[in-house]
C-alpha cells in the first residue's frame, strides 16, 4: 500500500507533517462544526474563508510571499483578512436593514473579486520582471499537502488549543444563543458578542485549514461533521463527540485516498466527508420513525 510506504518508507519526514496538521485541523473545525450547522451560519463561514482569498491577494502586491505559499508572512495577512471579514459580518448584521446573507454576500464578492485581480497582478509583473511566478490561483483555492511543515503543525496545534479552550470557556452562554437566541438575550446573554466570538474562532480555523484543503474546500470541513453528527442524534453532548469523530476519521480516509489514488488532498478529504454524511442519512432513513 502506498499510504504505508509513504507514512514509514525512507521520505516519511516529509508526509507526517500534513498527515498530522490534518487530524489538527480536522478537530478544531469539527468541534465548531455543530454550532455552525445548528446556527445556520454555514454561508458565513464561506464568507469569512473567501476573506482569506482576498488575504492572499493583498500579500502578493505588497511583496509579501516570497518563500511560497507557506510564508509566514502570507499567513499573518490572510489571518488579519478573515478576522476582518469576520468583524465585518458581525456589524453589518447587527444593523437594522441588513440582513445577515446580505452582509455576507457584500464581504464575499468584495474579497474574492479583490484577491482575483491582485493575485492576477503579482503573476503578471512576475512574467514582466522574468522573477518566479507567485502562488498560483489554483494554490490558494485547493490547498497543497507537501507544502505544509513542521512549522504548521505548531500553528494548527496552538489554534487548535485556542479555539478547544474558548468553546469550552464560553460554552454556557455560546449553546444558549445556538439553541435559542430570543431566550438568550431575554437571559441577559449578549448576541452580538457570541456572534462575534464564533466568527473570530472560525477565521482562526479557516488560516490553518486553507494550508490542508484550500479557500473553497475549508467551508466544507466546517460544515459536514457537524451536519453528520446532527442527522445522528440530537443529544448536543453526543453531537460534539460523533462531529469529532466524524471530522477525523474523513480527514484520515481522504489523506488514504490521496496517497492510495493520486487524488489531490483537498477535495480527496471533502469527498470522504460527503460519503459519511451521506452513510449518516441513510442510516437514519432505515430506521423506524418515533412513535411507529
Amino acid at each position: 500500500m502506498h499510504t504505508i510506504d509513504y507514512l514509514f518508507g525512507p521520505n516519511a519526514a516529509v508526509f507526517w507533517p500534513p498527515v498530522l496538521v490534518g487530524l489538527l485541523v480536522a478537530t478544531l473545525c469539527a468541534a465548531l462544526s455543530p454550532l455552525v450547522v445548528l446556527r445556520r451560519m454555514s454561508f458565513i463561514g464561506q464568507g469569512v474563508s473567501h476573506a482569506a482569498f482576498g488575504g492572499v491577494g493583498i500579500a502578493l502586491a505588497l511583496g509579501l510571499g516570497a518563500r511560497g505559499p507557506g510564508d509566514w508572512t502570507i499567513l499573518a495577512v490572510v489571518a488579519i483578512a478573515c478576522a476582518c471579514a469576520a468583524l465585518g459580518i458581525a456589524a453589518l448584521t447587527d444593523r437594522r436593514g441588513v440582513s445577515a446573507d446580505t452582509a455576507i454576500g457584500i464581504v464575499l464578492v468584495a474579497a474574492m473579486a479583490l484577491g482575483f485581480i491582485l493575485i492576477q497582478h503579482a503573476a503578471q509583473a512576475a512574467r514582466t520582471s522574468g522573477s518566479r511566478p507567485p502562488i498560483g490561483v489554483e494554490s490558494v483555492l485547493f490547498g497543497s499537502m507537501l507544502g505544509v511543515n513542521t512549522a504548521d503543525v505548531a500553528l494548527a496545534a496552538i489554534i487548535a488549543v485556542i479555539v478547544t479552550f474558548t468553546l469550552w470557556w464560553r460554552r454556557r452562554s455560546m449553546l444558549f444563543w445556538a439553541f435559542d437566541e430570543v431566550g438568550a438575550i431575554s437571559c441577559g446573554v449578549s448576541a452580538a458578542l457570541e456572534r462575534t466570538a464564533l466568527l473570530l474562532l472560525l477565521a482562526l480555523a479557516i488560516v490553518i485549514t486553507m494550508r490542508l484543503a484550500g479557500v473553497v474546500l475549508a467551508t466544507a470541513l466546517l460544515v459536514l461533521p457537524g451536519a453528520t453528527a446532527l442527522a445522528c442524534s440530537t443529544r448536543y453532548s453526543r453531537v460534539v463527540a460523533i462531529s469529532l469523530a466524524a471530522g477525523i476519521a474523513g480527514v484520515v480516509a481522504g489523506i488514504v485516498l490521496s496517497f492510495e489514488l493520486d487524488w489531490p488532498s483537498g477535495p480527496s478529504i471533502v469527498v470522504a466527508e460527503v460519503a459519511l454524511y451521506a452513510l449518516a442519512r441513510g442510516a437514519r432513513s432505515m430506521l423506524p420513525a418515533p412513535g411507529a
